[in-house]
């Protein structure tokens, strides 16, 4: 792969970040009814980062729970993977929750489908609302994020990398071509 474009530094990163957070305390109200789930792997830290900073902003503690989503996914079944299931127990009742699902970058929503079934599988939330620090166009399924930090209209050939610290030792988000 060949890097086109650094499309956000670090600084980018958490001031979308932080506009996000405004963005759901403004559209829910406040908090009172909020729990965050982050899909694994690098939705985790980022709905960490957006959990941390309503916190701070409205002085209460959420909920939070990584959502590990692979058992969900519709495309290992094609490659005759079989799924290692691992039990990541949600320490609160998404029933009646209005749930905000945070990834990293949305595509064609088959991630965010299994995140979906997934969450249903635990209870029937009030609502789930969908939090995506990048948006790069191409989807395969009617879905759209409720909170986006930034829209990257990309050709199919090319991919959307986001680095964060827990996973890869810095903040950025990189645009490649194959």
């Amino acid at each position: 792969m060949k890097l086109k474009a650094e499309l956000m530094d670090e600084s980018a990163v958490q001031r979308a970040l932080t506009r996000i957070s405004h963005e759901i305390i403004e559209k829910n109200k406040g908090t009172e009814n909020l729990a965050f789930l982050g899909i694994k792997t690098r939705g985790v830290p980022l709905a960490k980062i957006i959990v941390e900073k309503i916190e701070n902003i409205e002085g209460v503690k959420l909920p939070f729970n990584e959502l590990d989503i692979n058992h969900y996914r519709d495309d290992l079944t094609e490659a005759h993977i079989i799924p290692e299931v691992t039990d990541y127990p949600i320490d609160f009742d998404v029933t009646g929750k209005d749930i905000i699902l945070v990834d990293d970058v949305l595509y064609t929503g088959r991630t965010v489908r299994a995140a979906i079934e997934a969450i249903f599988s635990l209870g029937r939330p009030s609502s789930i609302q969908l939090a995506i620090l990048v948006d790069r166009g191409h989807r395969e399924l009617p879905l759209r994020a409720d909170y986006v930090g930034k829209n990257v209209p990309t050709a199919t050939t090319e991919f959307i990398s986001v680095l964060l610290p827990e996973t890869d030792g810095c903040t950025s988000v990189k645009l490649y071509s194959l």
